[in-house]
């Protein structure tokens, strides 16, 4: 709960929507990048890749999954991870596209190409950021 709360500070001092600021920050994570690049099934797979140490952002392991990735950034699995059942799993998932935020540099590499918006997130509910917003807001 502290997390998110600071999330919708910091989308609300942003310049802009503060909905679609606060779906941009919560895309930005990376244990979302890896998820939403299919190396992990689910999002809490993706939690677990992370703080395990088998992501590289620009070439330097990473385990903090609330890390905030940049425009440019390059996302790649470690060399351990590249042969784990679980990854090799979640790429022949067919169910979930890549998005187009998430630019695909072969099997095992992605690059954050840029913040998306909300309309283009795939969530598979409806999602309404405002009604956050407005809780956060009293």
């Amino acid at each position: 709960e502290k997390q998110f709360k600071r999330a919708y500070q910091e989308a609300s001092n942003m310049k802009g929507d503060t909905s679609q600021n606060l779906i941009g920050l919560l895309e930005r994570r990376l244990d979302m990048v890896v998820y939403r690049a299919k190396f992990a099934p689910t999002i809490f797979a993706a939690r677990q890749i992370v703080s395990h140490g088998h992501i590289r952002v620009n070439g330097v392991k990473c385990n903090i999954a609330s890390r905030q990735v940049a425009v440019g950034d390059v996302i790649s699995l470690g060399a351990k991870a590249k042969e784990m059942a679980l990854v090799i799993e979640a790429q022949g998932l067919a169910e979930r596209d890549i998005p187009e935020y998430v630019a695909v540099d072969g099997n095992d590499k992605v690059t954050f190409a840029r913040v998306p918006t909300l309309d283009e997130v795939p969530y598979p509910v409806k999602m309404e950021p405002n009604l956050v917003v407005e809780f956060y807001s009293r």
